[in-house]
């Protein structure tokens, strides 16, 4: 059974930082690929980050420059370093993993930005 566990979320204030965790287990996960999303109140649910099994990085456009997308493969997890926050990223960010083509999401954590 495939369990994440996020950490790391919370409030900050504009132009602070947080860094996310999200620890995978139950699986073997070998080079571990990880998708961040971000869901801002009363908004859909959009990926903002991801890193792929070769290691590349994709960000969208609203946070390219300020987050970083990272993994520590020995330890089945995954890391949003959030800098320069603003209180439009305020939301509920959520980790997803990858297993034999198949995408798990975790169960997101707060993140909130006062201005």
């Amino acid at each position: 059974q495939v369990q994440l566990m996020e950490s790391g979320g919370g409030l900050a204030q504009t132009g602070g930082s947080l860094k996310l965790s999200c620890a995978a287990s139950g699986r073997d996960f070998g080079d571990i690929a990880m998708n961040w999303y971000r869901q801002a109140p009363g908004s859909q649910r959009l990926l903002i980050a991801s890193i792929t099994r070769t290691g590349s990085t994709n960000y969208a456009s609203s946070i390219k420059g300020r987050f970083t997308v990272s993994r520590d493969i020995a330890k089945n997890t995954g890391y949003l370093q959030m800098d320069n926050l603003r209180p439009d990223d305020t939301g509920v960010y959520y980790c997803a993993v990858q297993y034999n083509n198949e995408w798990f999401t975790g169960q997101g954590i707060q993140v909130t930005v006062s201005s």
